[in-house]
């Protein structure tokens, strides 16, 4: 009886263990996507090779594929968070999604045989052109980004929740 249990246990187990987690899913498809997009540059890139500007060249890549609109300067629906009315300003990917984007290719790097040192989605080229989009889509959408000044004098934060809320934008400082 007790030898039944154990393989059931064992089977449930391994059950568990052998469906990943949604996150592991994403990065592993994640992974996969990067690694196609680096075979189909002319000529191709391998792995070993690829640096910072092959990264922001598949980022660049992923815009065509976004579902948020990024008013242009240009346009009149500029800086308004609920436009009236439908424009012509391109589709992109949201600022959120490249950074968790980056976040599991940075760690399926190293998880793959990439040394930290190396890793090309932990360069600073990639923290600056997240930076960038982000504070581009703010503006587009009329919402004013502010730099949190670091103050010896300010103290812990009164709200913890607000800290909370605020350290995803962390990630890549």
């Amino acid at each position: 009886m007790e030898r039944g249990k154990d393989l059931a246990e064992g089977s449930s187990s391994t059950a568990a263990a052998a469906t990943p987690s949604r996150y592991e899913s994403q990065k592993r498809r994640d992974w996969n996507t990067f690694g196609q997009f680096l075979r189909n540059q002319q000529p191709a890139v391998s792995l070993p090779h690829c640096n910072s500007n092959h990264v922001l060249d598949f980022l660049r890549y992923l815009d065509q594929f976004g579902k948020t609109k990024v008013h242009l300067q240009g346009c009149i629906f500029y800086g308004q968070p609920e436009p009236p009315a439908p424009c012509t300003c391109p589709l992109r990917q949201a600022w959120g999604s490249l950074d968790a984007l980056i976040g599991r290719l940075r760690a399926a790097y190293e998880e793959n045989g990439g040394s930290p040192e190396m890793n090309p989605f932990a360069s600073g080229a990639i923290r600056i052109y997240l930076r960038e989009v982000k504070e581009c889509q703010a503006k587009a959408r009329g919402i004013p980004y502010k730099k949190k000044k670091k103050s010896a004098a300010a103290g812990p934060p009164k709200n913890i929740g607000d800290h909370q809320s605020n350290s995803s934008s962390m990630l890549f400082s």
